[in-house]
């Protein structure tokens, strides 16, 4: 595989050299640190799901989790999964940054599908793997989005009925997205037809499973938080005995 298709992850790894391809971007690990002495210093509203969020950022980023991602759709999309449905709402908590004011929901979450979608086609695909600057395009407009929909949607002022919509909505579209990836009947994604093989997976199989996980796993966290948001809503409705 052409390396300036994998420009920041490097080349695909492969099964004996996976757990030595950790990612020592000091740029990266200089944000990480940055935003751990922000936690540290008690200027995040909820430091658990700062933490959480660091952690979580660590393992997509700077474990061999990023390498994998260069070798197998399916990693990239759990990579991608884990952003938006696990790093995003744990920063939202964190940082809900609430003197901003917040856009309409609606709008928040139909942008986010837009760039969900936007950057699971083929095209832009390729696209943000082909250099740098476009890898953390695809990485920040991805996490961005999410965590100002999740922002949204967890906000104290923002009343059940809409932020259940909202996760419904999210849910339906990344199933929906997910769907189309299982049954495409051909590879999409060409810059894992070569490396998938060493991995004991064809490429139309990798695929599948990225499709899986984004219809099935992905939609876990956001049903979680909506049954939640409903449990909190009905023992708040029920009259006082």
């Amino acid at each position: 595989m052409p390396d300036f298709l994998i420009a920041y992850c490097g080349p695909a790894a492969l099964p004996d050299n996976l757990w030595f391809r950790w990612n020592g971007d000091p740029l990266l690990v200089a944000v990480l640190a940055v935003l751990c002495a922000v936690i540290g210093s008690g200027r995040s509203s909820d430091a658990r799901a700062g933490w959480g969020a660091v952690a979580l950022m660590f393992l997509v980023f700077v474990s061999p989790l990023c390498a994998l991602s260069s070798a197998l759709f399916s990693a990239r999309v759990f990579h991608h999964v884990v952003l938006v449905a696990a790093v995003a709402p744990l920063l939202a908590r964190a940082f809900p940054l609430r003197g901003l004011g917040h856009p309409p929901l609606a709008m928040v979450v139909a942008a986010h599908a837009v760039i969900l979608w936007l950057w699971h086609a083929p095209g832009p695909y390729a696209w943000g793997l082909a250099s740098v600057p476009a890898y953390w395009l695809m990485q920040l407009s991805l996490l961005g989005s999410a965590w100002l929909m999740w922002r949204a949607i967890l906000a104290p002022a923002q009343s059940c009925g809409p932020a259940l919509l909202a996760l419904v909505a999210t849910i339906a579209q990344m199933g929906l997205l997910g769907a189309v990836i299982v049954f495409a009947s051909v590879p999409l994604y060409p810059v894992h037809l070569a490396s998938t093989l060493p991995w004991g997976l064809a490429p139309l199989a990798d695929q599948q499973l990225a499709g899986l996980l984004m219809w099935v796993p992905a939609m876990l966290p956001y049903l979680g938080v909506g049954l939640s948001m409903a449990w909190a809503s009905l023992r708040h409705s029920e009259p006082a005995l």
